[in-house]
């Protein structure tokens, strides 16, 4: 049972630092700044700032993380959309959208924007 407890723990670390490095990895391409990131997941600046030095992690399970999870799905859809360019992913992010009534990058920075551009970006991905 210690061993299955071990283990258990040991798998919840390994995919915390993977989220945490993918969801920072993907700001980064988004074109979010640590500020804009912070608040889009509901964490401080500073978190941040620890999490790109590796002294932090999400930890799976709490709000944080299913935020940044999202940011991951964000990144990975449109990145499917615009063919890996990242010129194209900069101005999608950076344009005024009328489905959101503001660019993308300042929708996401509220829960209620973060999950309004997944439901877009999925709608435009797999199209009824």
């Amino acid at each position: 049972m210690a061993f299955a407890a071990a283990s258990r723990a040991s798998d919840s670390k390994a995919a915390s630092a993977v989220l945490t490095k993918a969801a920072l990895r993907s700001a980064t391409l988004l074109g979010l700044n640590n500020a804009a990131f912070a608040r889009a997941v509901g964490v401080s600046e500073s978190t941040v700032s620890r999490m790109n030095a590796g002294a932090r992690v999400f930890e799976v399970g709490t709000k944080p993380a299913e935020l940044a999870a999202l940011i991951v799905r964000v990144y990975r859809s449109l990145d499917a959309l615009v063919g890996n360019s990242e010129r194209h992913r900069q101005i999608w992010m950076s344009t005024f959208n009328r489905a959101f009534n503001q660019a993308p990058r300042d929708a996401i920075e509220s829960v209620d924007g973060l999950t309004r551009v997944v439901r877009y970006l999925d709608g435009a991905r797999a199209p009824i």
